[in-house]
């Protein structure tokens, strides 16, 4: 057998290895991202974004707002729950009919 012969035969069988090594990195570098996995680097270390001072100021005061909607949206829940008392109360319905027998009806 020439070594042309040899060339031709292991050439493809190396192109589809390397291809199938190929897609499988780019598979279960998919995975990594997917579900939250830090990716590495060629060296096996963990790569991190990295986050300026700026980015850490945005940050902090977006944990600051959130903490004033929640804080706020639980005082509207209250006065909700205090308006659904009010209107749901049997004594708040007879007086609305007691007025209603008092108008004089045309």
């Amino acid at each position: 057998m020439d070594n042309m012969d040899l060339i031709k035969v292991i050439a493809p069988i190396a192109t589809i290895l390397g291809m199938l090594a190929i897609g499988g990195w780019i598979f279960t570098t998919w995975l990594r991202v997917k579900n939250g996995y830090p990716l590495e680097n060629s060296w096996g270390k963990a790569v991190y974004p990295r986050t300026s001072d700026e980015a850490m100021e945005r940050v902090k005061l977006i944990g600051q707002e959130n903490a004033q909607l929640r804080a706020e949206l639980g005082s509207v829940k209250d006065r909700l729950a205090v308006i659904e008392r009010i209107v749901t109360d049997e004594g708040h319905r007879l007086s609305h009919e007691i007025e209603a027998l008092r108008r004089p009806s045309n």
